[in-house]
């Protein structure tokens, strides 16, 4: 799809959008940490469980609360055509960053051997911070894609159409609304 220059938005406008997204994604995020450290500590100290397992039930619980997060208020307007695609690909991306979170802290407590509850909440920090970044790319990259954009050959059909409205009675009207309907439904259906 060409674009032309005029349609582009300046980079300044493209920063702020970027900006507003990564403090909405820092905001689901952030309450997806706090659910993450207070089951993980909940497990180890309450529950009794090793740290691997439960950092494993902290972070399903979190991804579970940040989906919805991310879905229904920081992504709502983006393509959500396809469902299943999207809730797979989060999950696979999502399991990645638990394996890279779950890595660093296996990491901590068998090689480096630092095993007291603060050193593994210390090491569940840096694993969670390494995960973060490689999840906002993850995920606004593959798994919550943007709208399409019209394509250039529809702006111009509706241009044409406005044009051709002016000189045309009613029923020619009539029939080029049903035919640029028509148009749409089979674009969309293109991409569920």
């Amino acid at each position: 799809m060409a674009t032309t220059a005029a349609s582009k938005p300046p980079l300044v406008q493209k920063l702020r959008g970027l900006t507003g997204e990564v403090v909405k994604f820092g905001i689901v995020g952030l309450s997806g940490v706090v659910i993450n450290f207070a089951v993980f500590w909940v497990c180890i100290n309450g529950l009794g469980l090793a740290s691997l397992r439960s950092n494993i039930a902290a972070t399903v619980i979190a991804i579970a609360t940040n989906y919805l997060g991310y879905r229904y208020w920081l992504y709502r307007d983006r393509d959500a055509a396809s469902r299943k695609r999207e809730i797979t690909l989060f999950l696979v991306f999502s399991g990645i960053g638990m394996l890279i979170e779950t890595g660093v802290l296996a990491f901590t407590v068998y090689v480096l051997h630092l095993d007291s509850h603060y050193e593994q909440l210390g090491a569940k920090v840096i694993g969670l911070a390494v995960a973060t970044v490689f999840r906002f790319v993850s995920y606004r990259t593959w798994v919550f894609t943007a709208l399409p954009e019209p394509e250039p050959v529809a702006v111009a059909a509706v241009a044409s159409t406005a044009d051709a409205a002016h000189a045309a009675d009613g029923q020619e009207l009539a029939a080029q609304a049903e035919l640029m309907l028509v148009t749409e439904q089979i674009r969309y259906a293109k991409a569920e």
